[in-house]
């Protein structure tokens, strides 16, 4: 019988997004509870993920994993960083925010951070791992897979957006591909 893992969030596209990586360890994601709200106070991905890991492990009792993820883009001194989800209203409206911010600006190198973080049943943090993929921010969008700022965000090393990317590479080099890949050998041995 596999071991509950709870996923701090309430939304099922993460958990199926998660669960593929989880493939052959004997662990099954849980949503957490839809009451369970926890407020992002700390200042970086993986305090975030740390933070939320945490105390969905203790309101549960079970063993939890959260993660954090983002954009920092280098130009604007790594923003949107942590705020990259309320960079805007809509995915459309935070992609346009950063490219009028960008405008007329050569230097656009950016990169996508996950930090995943997974916390025993008395919230104690097991393990912590951050993962980075490095890229630019397009004039453009290109692509119409993804979600976010995929559109525009550029991997030079596949010469694709995230959103060109068949899923399969993206798992493999997105952010949050690399940062289970760091995790994976780890959570083995925690089982």
């Amino acid at each position: 019988m596999k071991k509950p893992l709870v996923l701090a969030t309430g939304n099922p596209g993460k958990l199926n997004e998660m669960q593929p990586y989880l493939a052959g360890l004997d662990w099954e994601l849980q949503l957490k509870p839809p009451e369970l709200e926890i407020e992002e106070t700390g200042d970086t991905f993986g305090a975030n993920a740390r933070l939320k890991a945490s105390c969905v492990a203790e309101a549960t009792g079970e063993w939890a994993v959260a993660d954090d993820s983002g954009l920092a883009v280098e130009a604007l001194g790594g923003a949107p960083g942590i705020y990259s989800a309320r960079y805007g209203k809509t995915d459309a409206d935070r992609i346009s925010r950063l490219l009028t911010e960008l405008a007329g600006r050569s230097d656009r190198d950016a990169r996508f951070i996950c930090a995943i973080a997974i916390a025993r049943p008395d919230g104690t943090i097991a393990l912590a791992v951050e993962g980075i993929c490095p890229g630019r921010i397009l004039e453009a969008p290109r692509g119409t897979g993804g979600f976010g700022y995929d559109p525009i965000f550029y991997v030079p090393e596949y010469d694709m957006t995230f959103a060109e990317m068949p899923l399969d590479i993206k798992q493999k080099c997105s952010h949050r591909g690399r940062a289970f890949q760091a995790l994976l050998p780890q959570l083995g041995e925690i089982q």
